[in-house]
């Protein structure tokens, strides 16, 4: 995970689900991550693949990833190519999902609704501060076992190298 995010956003509204982030129809098919990322989003917004080439954070209301436990909805904008989600709230295992997956995800209720779609925003994750159009907004620190599972690109890559490392 980078230090710095620094990326145009993508903006959705309240209760997003994750079967328009994945959609449930391809739960069970075996998929390459670069095709499973062609279908993020793309029931809820059939442009998503068009903006997420130089959009890379995703922000939105409340409630982002209610619904199943699948973890294709985080994978999926994962390969997609986002870098951070910053919502007024998440669904809990959707935050725990994105976790275990890379997934930065902050929850910050008035930086989601300050924030427009297409606006130019900072995350610096040393500082904690969500910086866009001369605001700073500071977001509680994530544990450091956590930022070590989001920086090494999730909990299995977290634990391989943990174990590679005490061989």
């Amino acid at each position: 995970m980078e230090k710095i995010i620094k990326s145009r956003v993508i903006k959705y509204g309240d209760n997003v689900n994750t079967d328009v982030i994945f959609p449930g129809r391809y739960t069970y098919a075996l998929m390459e991550p670069e095709e499973m990322a062609k279908h993020a989003m793309e029931d809820l917004d059939p442009d998503f693949q068009n903006k997420v080439k130089e959009r890379h954070i995703i922000v939105a209301g409340k409630n982002f990833g209610m619904g199943s436990s699948r973890e294709q909805a985080v994978s999926s904008l994962v390969y997609a190519g986002v870098k951070a989600v910053i919502a007024k709230s998440f669904a809990r295992i959707y935050f725990r999902n994105a976790i275990n997956n890379g997934l930065l995800v902050i929850e910050h209720k008035e930086a989601a609704e300050f924030i427009e779609d297409n606006d130019e925003v900072e995350i610096d994750t040393e500082k904690n501060e969500i910086r866009v159009k001369g605001k700073v907004f500071t977001f509680p620190p994530l544990p450091q076992e956590v930022l070590k599972i989001v920086e090494a690109g999730g909990l299995i890559n977290y634990v391989k190298a943990k174990l590679e490392k005490e061989a």
